[in-house]
């Protein structure tokens, strides 16, 4: 198995300045990602916490599904003025509200950047899309890692000043590098994955030490156009519509809970190469999405099913 490592190289006066550079160092806040069994009294009761410790709540969102019970609620607290200290907050919202009403939750902090992780094979459209983003300082987010089974994303890592593995993946090396993979994951202390056309199928091992952290794309043709060329099969069939869906991945191949799907119109007049253009543009747009609203801790996954909060 070939191991390459590019380190990221120092800094000149031609180098662009990378990522996040439009970061709100001011803000202080805690997002609340909250699911338990539905029941009356929910939203009073968590709401009248937090207003009794003095805080503002700057966003609130909730959902019951009446087919399963089930609650959930994302909030979005200012901790300005906040009576709990930071440090504090999870365990006295254990004490006094998460373990009283049974909730499952999280808590996330503004103050906490993610660590994300782009595996990517050859395809750049989605690579070169996510670092754009980065680089206008669009997310709240650091990049610190990309994985490759193939060379030629090299250049563009050297871009973004980001460090870059080659692994090779083959059958019979498959266990070895995906163990090298977590090995890095966990070196570089990522919080979750994006596969950025990662043309290669992650272990169920590998997956369950990420669960609902590694986000993929794939175009909408499966299970109708299956193979390498699945653009060519559905211009021969005359399809009428191209779609995308980001998800996360789970050890059911392409099953994962959905994030984001989106579908643009084609017709006769479309060629083969307009339809993988316009599929590919699509494909970005969707997977920006869905890592967009995972940034924002917008996604709560219930069973197999993603609540996307607005």
């Amino acid at each position: 198995m070939f191991i390459g490592l590019f380190k990221r190289k120092p800094a000149t006066l031609t180098t662009v300045i990378i990522g996040n550079t439009n970061r709100n160092s001011e803000k202080k806040s805690a997002i609340f990602l909250i699911d338990c069994s539905d029941r009356k009294g929910l939203v009073a009761t968590i709401t009248k916490f937090l207003a009794d410790n003095n805080g503002n709540i700057l966003e609130i969102d909730q959902h019951v599904d009446k087919h399963r019970k089930q609650f959930f609620m994302r909030i979005e607290l200012d901790l300005n003025g906040f009576s709990i200290p930071q440090e504090d907050l999870k365990d006295i919202f254990d004490e006094k509200i998460g373990k009283p009403l049974d909730l499952n939750y999280k808590i996330f902090f503004s103050k906490d950047i993610p660590r994300m992780a782009v595996f990517v094979s050859k395809f750049p459209h989605c690579l070169h899309d996510i670092l754009a983003r980065y680089d206008s300082g669009e997310w709240e987010v650091d990049i610190p890692l990309i994985i490759s089974n193939h060379a030629v994303m090299k250049p563009l890592a050297d871009k973004y000043g980001i460090d870059y593995f080659q692994l090779d993946v083959t059958p019979e090396n498959k266990e070895e590098a995906e163990n090298k993979q977590l090995e890095l994951l966990k070196e570089y202390d990522i919080d979750f994955i994006i596969l950025a056309r990662y043309m290669q199928i992650l272990s169920e091992n590998f997956v369950s030490k990420y669960p609902a952290r590694i986000i993929n794309i794939h175009h909408s043709f499966l299970p109708a156009f299956p193979g390498a060329k699945p653009y060519h099969s559905a211009y021969k069939r005359g399809v009428k519509i191209i779609g995308a869906t980001s998800h996360y991945v789970t050890s059911d191949l392409d099953q994962g809970p959905i994030i984001e799907q989106d579908v643009i119109h084609v017709d006769h007049k479309n060629s083969i190469e307009d339809m993988i253009r316009k599929g590919r543009d699509l494909e970005k747009i969707v997977l920006a999405r869905a890592i967009w609203h995972h940034l924002q801790r917008k996604t709560l996954v219930f069973e197999n099913r993603t609540i996307v909060f607005q």
